[in-house]
């Protein structure tokens, strides 16, 4: 058997498959799906810059959807999430994280609510069945019904200083009044058969730019893909997709979070609502908040050109280890080398000096801010 056919065998397929192929993406794996790396038009550079500059449009369907519903769905939430949503106001999304009881990262996800009682989780394509089992397993003794709904959603991201114009032009869907992590639904005729179609637009983003998330049947997002790509917007890929979110520090589940990095770790705290009554992970967050912990997330810049890469070892001045780089690039946008590294506390600090091994050199670098690029969201 092939490695074409080996890859058809093993890996999902979002609705947009067949459009990727059609523009010439460079189809990889990623959580569990064939995805496009980049398409038929100069690489990466192009589709970061679109997005930058103007609009940039991805596939993001293979990302997970679960829906809490019920009595006790907000003290649910409260339970597995980092975040507080209590008496939180419909239409308001919050970014935080699932954590185990010793603070190791189940995952990152947005939390969306709906409505009263009614909450719309967005978990990562590589951890919906791993997350799915955990929600699942803390449910016990809530009233709720929970759903993964991650095999109905399609779901594309627009994303650009263009993006508010494109989709209210272009989709005919009103977005111009959603302010930054907010979301509504909207009813719209289906193109096929003008029956109802319950359609979810949030302004988030994952690139630094403003942009609007658009979830729906797998029909109408194959819809929209079409006009948008008709009207003349840059398709996007995996690649730009990583470069954009690690120019402005966003963490990458697998990099920057895992079940050995706490949130507390990664610089995320802001995002561990320690006064709340309870969720789990609490204690052992809130202890490693107080004593500080071991290991921190920082920016690592490069006086050199060369690029550091996930996994490489960074090392004190006396050349001893210190910490790894967890993602790292040349930037499109400031043409810096950059990384962001996990290293012990004690060299956390800005200013600080530092090398990197990559291959069979070591080249000098400083620890700076993690966020390499300003972040031009709306708020």
């Amino acid at each position: 058997m092939g490695i074409r056919q080996e890859l058809e065998k093993k890996e999902k397929r979002t609705c947009l498959y067949d459009k990727h192929l059609s523009l010439g993406a460079t189809m990889v794996s990623f959580g569990g799906f064939d995805m496009p790396l980049l398409y038929q038009n100069g690489g990466i550079a192009p589709e970061h810059m679109a997005v930058r500059e103007h609009v940039g449009l991805f596939d993001v369907s293979h990302m997970g959807e679960v829906t809490v519903k019920g009595p006790d769905a907000e003290r649910y939430v409260q339970h597995i999430f980092t975040n507080d949503v209590a008496d939180a106001p419909v239409g308001k999304i919050y970014y935080g994280m699932m954590c185990y009881e010793n603070g190791g990262t189940v995952d990152d996800l947005l939390v969306y609510k709906l409505g009263e009682n009614d909450f719309f989780l967005v978990i990562n394509a590589a951890n919906i069945d791993k997350d799915w089992a955990w929600m699942q397993q803390h449910a016990v003794g809530f009233d709720i019904d929970l759903q993964n709904r991650s095999d109905y959603y399609g779901q594309i991201a627009v994303q650009g200083p263009e993006a508010e114009h494109v989709v209210e032009t272009v989709l005919g869907l009103p977005c111009s009044e959603l302010n930054f992590y907010t979301v509504k639904t909207i009813l719209s005729p289906f193109a096929s058969d003008q029956s109802p179609l319950e359609i979810l637009i949030s302004r988030t983003g994952y690139t630094g730019e403003d942009g609007f998330e658009i979830y729906a049947s797998h029909d109408y997002i194959r819809e929209c893909w079409d006009k948008l790509i008709a009207a003349g917007v840059h398709a996007c890929g995996l690649g730009c997709r990583d470069t954009l979110r690690f120019e402005v520090g966003l963490p990458l589940y697998g990099d920057e979070l895992s079940e050995d990095i706490t949130p507390i770790m990664a610089g995320l705290g802001m995002f561990v609502k320690l006064d709340k009554a309870e969720f789990i992970g609490k204690e052992a967050l809130a202890k490693q908040k107080a004593e500080g912990p071991a290991r921190k997330l920082v920016g690592i810049e490069l006086a050199d050109k060369a690029i550091p890469r996930h996994g490489y070892e960074v090392l004190n001045m006396e050349g001893e280890t210190i910490g790894e780089v967890t993602t790292g690039y040349r930037t499109i946008s400031t043409d810096k080398s950059v990384c962001m590294a996990l290293v012990d506390a004690q060299y956390a600090k800005l200013d600080t000096e530092v090398q990197i091994q990559i291959r069979k050199k070591v080249f000098p670098g400083k620890v700076v801010k993690r966020q390499f690029y300003n972040k031009s969201y709306k708020k």
